[in-house]
């Protein structure tokens, strides 16, 4: 792309974003040859807009116009313009002024701005998204502050830059409104900036999710194949909307297939359609794309497969499929997907390959596999739960698990949410919607690829550095429920979907099998729970016994949740009774239609029916919340609802059981709700026990932590140190500070770290003993050895000048020369528990702050807590209080409890120099001595390196391609 000026084209300023509506725009620098299409888009423009740009009647461009809109110098003249199908929808211009307002080049820091939009776009969030991205590159060229001059009628304007969250003023000149913007981003501003984000993500995956109007392009002209499948199940579902079979293989005189419209082409349909579902060969997915794109389709739907997951050539024609799509404004899910799926009564839409439609219910499934979407589909209908929604990503080309967690965000028809992943495109932005999203509904993620190291096939995402455990840990922060197995993943979902959250750990057990109340038993105390004794009712129980029981251990207020454990009844003859699932199924639902809301969970063991009958939900109208101390809703409720269908009529073999159940549930239940079953002890805990954490973790999110200030730090300081230490690193990896440098820079933030002495010889490890005081130690920080204390490399309380110079010898006598060595002498710290504190920059993830006790013991087993930056003072205290090891911290088998709160301020402390300079991409603490009373950093290193690029900072914008 050509251009006038001394600075070379800025391409990163190019961006794909979406809109108010859901629709996609293209935001890039204007150049000398638009000039064409700044004319025809002035002339699209109407006289009133064209009067509120000028403040006078404008009818036209001149030439000189046409020049100067068109030619800046990427600097101090600076123009963007927003397109989609290539053509101009809105442009914006800034102009460096001084303080007399007139042209100035840097070190000048304001700059003149002006929009213009399009009448038929207006209203659409275009110039909202402008100034975000005009006001970025603005800070990057220096400029601070906006001025625009704009009449007092033209509100839409003036509304833009009220409602940016930028501080700004206002003034009357003139007969114009003055209006000055300080760019530096607020928290409004970004509040703001994700606000909008939320909602046009949002819309757009509702776009796709409720067409008026689908087109399935490539359905075959005879019955079989890809697309004839993918009309016939549009049919079966019984979608309420238009649809309209799509093949340039039809004849010229076929008007239907399968009694839906048929067409050689989008082109000939005289409506505009909303969704294609696209069904045809690699090859031809370009033209069929343009015809979509040139008749206004909004959403893509790319069941063909042969793009990036079939290799480097599948991957350019996946990167070529989302430019040409983006260029027309419409979102793609795929290429390479099983379908979306919309269960809402007033949509009723099966565009998949699924055979059959999942029941309405309230659960949304994002899955980036095809097969395992299958899996799960099944699965979850076997177990008798309905979902919301369903999309199979593919690809995941374009629209990913992040759009979807805006829309269920506020989605009114879904409770809980289920991911299946195999990667995450953009782990800063998925941890921050799922933390919000967790607030109000459960995530749960099953994390496939987790050990690969590298992408999936398919899959054009940044790999992450950071082990999986730490991804997981990252996941539990923000409230994610992370599970191992789809297994699990439906099993939690299950029970997240048709039950309350529990207010606590305690759990009662109850069933006519002591056995398998036992297995209960230990599952819970594997995971974590604290079950109460398991109550036997004996094999003679009857389906009323099991009623009275349930509804005794849910008005106990020392049990938070029940599990409820069934064998068969046997007869006199040996068999197992028929009917007896559905009879218990109608006890245990009836207990806890009159009981407080709690969870419940059924354990059985060839039951018969049982699973089904739990499984009909009885109610229409909502479960109520357990109240909290203040008396409103416990959590897990916030706008929750309950859509419930009345149970299947009883069999004739449980009408017969029913005689010994003396007190049958009524037709429709006043808060009863879909109890879900489970084939063994182990799987209906491990549910019960990620609902018990998210649960926790949803009290603690309502009143989250703080990051506490330190008046002792020195963060100009520091910035002025660090930006000294970068002036000569010429490396763009950066380099590790000297022990004096590190020592310095972590004084600024109040962390100390005891001074260690270097003993190139054994007098001089005497006389620095001598400076230091008895009692030393001596160390090796040969990078071999360093913190290896079990290979000898270590010698502790040498008390006088003669241990110290036997400690000498036998060092270099056993492990090498001091040259190799390099050892040091070091004054004793107060004795406690060995920790290692360190901090980290993953290009993909941000900044980890990381924490665990030292030793090969921990470091084989993996035993760290990890932590997102910045960490709150309660992020702090659980770091220490995750690891399995935590026990020694507090006192295990009679030891003195360390000082806890001086190492959780450590922990914030890190964690502020890194959040406050993302220069400091590594921070290492090892050994921190935990005494009783404070702690001693004996090792410290820091790595210094220019700051990695922080995109979701920026304006909002689309994965680029």
């Amino acid at each position: 792309m050509q251009t006038s000026s001394d600075h070379a084209y800025p391409d990163h300023w190019e961006a794909d974003v979406v809109l108010r509506d859901g629709g996609i725009a293209r935001i890039r620098p204007i150049t000398t040859e638009d000039a064409d299409r700044l004319v025809s888009f002035y002339e699209q423009v109407s006289d009133e807009s064209k009067y509120y740009r000028f403040f006078a009647p404008y009818p036209r461009l001149s030439a000189k116009d046409v020049h100067r809109f068109t030619h800046h110098d990427y600097v101090d003249r600076v123009g963007l313009a927003v397109t989609v199908g290539g053509e101009f929808i809105a442009t914006v211009r800034y102009d460096r002024i001084n303080g007399q307002g007139r042209p100035a080049s840097a070190p000048a820091d304001e700059a003149e701005v002006a929009f213009l939009v399009q009448d038929a776009h207006q209203g659409r969030g275009v110039a909202s998204a402008l100034l975000e991205h005009i006001a970025a590159v603005a800070r990057e060229r220096g400029i601070r502050r906006f001025a625009a001059e704009v009449l007092p009628a033209n509100n839409k304007m003036i509304k833009v830059f009220r409602d940016a969250g930028y501080t700004q003023k206002r003034s009357f000149e003139d007969g114009s409104v003055h209006l000055t913007l300080d760019l530096e981003p607020t928290e409004e501003s970004l509040a703001v900036q994700r606000g909008r984000e939320q909602r046009a993500e949002a819309r757009s995956v509702q776009r796709l999710l409720a067409p008026g109007s689908v087109a399935v392009i490539g359905t075959g002209r005879t019955p079989g194949g890809v697309g004839r499948t993918v009309l016939r199940n549009l049919l079966d579902a019984g979608y309420t909307g238009r649809t309209y079979a799509v093949n340039r293989a039809f004849p010229e005189d076929q008007t239907e297939v399968d009694g839906v419209p048929a067409h050689r082409s989008v082109g000939e349909i005289e409506e505009t359609v909303d969704l294609a579902v696209v069904a045809v060969p690699a090859e031809r997915v370009p033209e069929v794309v343009a015809d979509c794109g040139e008749h206004g389709v909004q959403g893509l739907v790319v069941l063909t497969a042969g793009y990036a997951e079939s290799g480097a050539a599948g991957r350019e024609r996946q990167r070529e499929l989302v430019r040409q799509a983006r260029s027309y404004g419409m979102r793609i899910i795929g290429p390479n997907s099983f379908g979306i799926i919309s269960t809402s009564d007033s949509v009723r839409l099966n565009a998949s390959l699924a055979p059959q439609s999942p029941a309405a219910g309230r659960i949304g499934l994002f899955t980036q596999s095809g097969a395992i979407g299958i899996a799960l589909l099944a699965g979850l209908h076997r177990r008798g739960a309905g979902l919301s929604s369903f999309i199979s990503s593919g690809n995941r080309a374009d629209v990913s698990g992040n759009d979807f967690l805006q829309y269920w965000y506020e989605d009114p028809d879904t409770d809980v949410v289920l991911l299946y992943l195999e990667s995450i495109g953009n782990p800063r932005k998925f941890t921050r919607l799922a933390r919000r999203t967790a607030a109000v509904k459960p995530v749960v993620v099953v994390k496939g690829a987790r050990h690969s190291g590298s992408e999936p096939p398919g899959h054009a995402v940044p790999v992450t550095g950071i082990p999986d455990t730490t991804v997981g840990a990252l996941l539990r922060q923000a409230g994610v429920i992370r599970v191992d197995t789809v297994t699990e993943l439906v099993d939690a979902g299950l029970l997240l979907a048709g039950q309350p959250l529990p207010g606590g750990p305690r759990v009662a057990i109850l069933g006519n099998s002591e056995s398998l109340g036992l297995l209960t038993y230990d599952a819970c105390l594997a995971d974590g729970l604290r079950p109460l004794r398991p109550r036997d009712l004996t094999t003679a129980a009857t389906p009323a016994d099991f009623r009275a029981a349930l509804a005794e251990a849910l008005v106990d207020d020392a049990c938070d949740a029940v599990v409820v454990t069934a064998i068969p009844w046997v007869g006199e003859n040996g068999v197992t009774e028929s009917g007896d699932g559905e009879v218990l199924a109608a006890a245990l639902r009836d207990a806890v239609t009159t009981a407080p809301a709690k969870p419940v969970a059924v354990v059985h063991v060839e039951m018969g029916g049982l699973a089904e009958a739990l499984a009909a939900a009885t109610s229409t109208r909502t479960v109520p919340a357990p109240e909290t101390d203040d008396g409103g809703p416990g959590p897990g409720h916030e706008g929750r609802r309950a859509v419930r269908t009345p149970p299947p009529a009883p069999s004739s073999s449980a009408v017969s059981a029913a005689v010994r159940y003396a007190a049958p549930a009524p037709a429709t239940a006043p808060h009863a709700s879909r109890i879900p079953a489970y084939p063994a002890a182990e799987r209906a805990v491990r549910a019960l026990s990620e609902a018990v954490k998210y649960a926790q973790w949803r009290r603690q999110a309502a009143e989250p932590g703080k990051v506490p200030e330190y008046e002792d730090i020195d963060e100009a300081g520091a910035a002025r140190q660090i930006e000294a230490l970068l002036g000569g690193v010429t490396d763009p990896r950066g380099s590790t500070l000297g022990p004096g440098a590190t020592q310095e820079l972590l004084g600024r933030y109040g962390i100390s770290v005891r001074s260690a002495l270097p003993a190139p010889g054994p007098d001089d490890a005497v006389a620095a003993a001598n400076r230091l005081g008895y009692p030393v130690a001596l160390k090796t920080t040969a990078p071999h050895l360093r913190h290896r204390a079990d290979l000898g490399g270590v010698r502790l309380d040498l008390a006088n000048e003669a241990q110290l110079r036997q400690a000498y010898r036998e060092l270099t006598d056993v492990l090498g020369k001091p040259e190799e060595l390099q050892p040091v002498v070091q004054a004793m710290a107060p004795r406690g528990v060995d920790t290692v504190v360190r901090a980290a920059i993953d290009p993909a993830a941000g900044a980890v702050l990381s924490f665990g006790l030292a030793g090969a013991a921990s470091e084989l087993l993996g035993d760290t807590a990890h932590r997102l930056v910045p960490v709150t003072d309660r992020d702090a205290a659980e770091l220490i209080r995750t690891i399995r090891t935590a026990p020694l911290l507090f006192g295990w088998r009679g030891s003195a409890p360390v000082d806890t709160p001086a190492l959780e301020e450590l922990l914030l402390r890190v964690s502020r120099l890194v959040d406050d300079h993302p220069e400091v991409v590594g921070i290492g603490l090892e050994p921190v001595v935990v005494a009783q009373r404070g702690l001693s950093v004996l090792g410290a290193s820091v790595r210094l390196a220019p700051p990695p690029a922080r995109t979701d900072l920026g304006p909002r914008r689309l994965p680029s391609y």
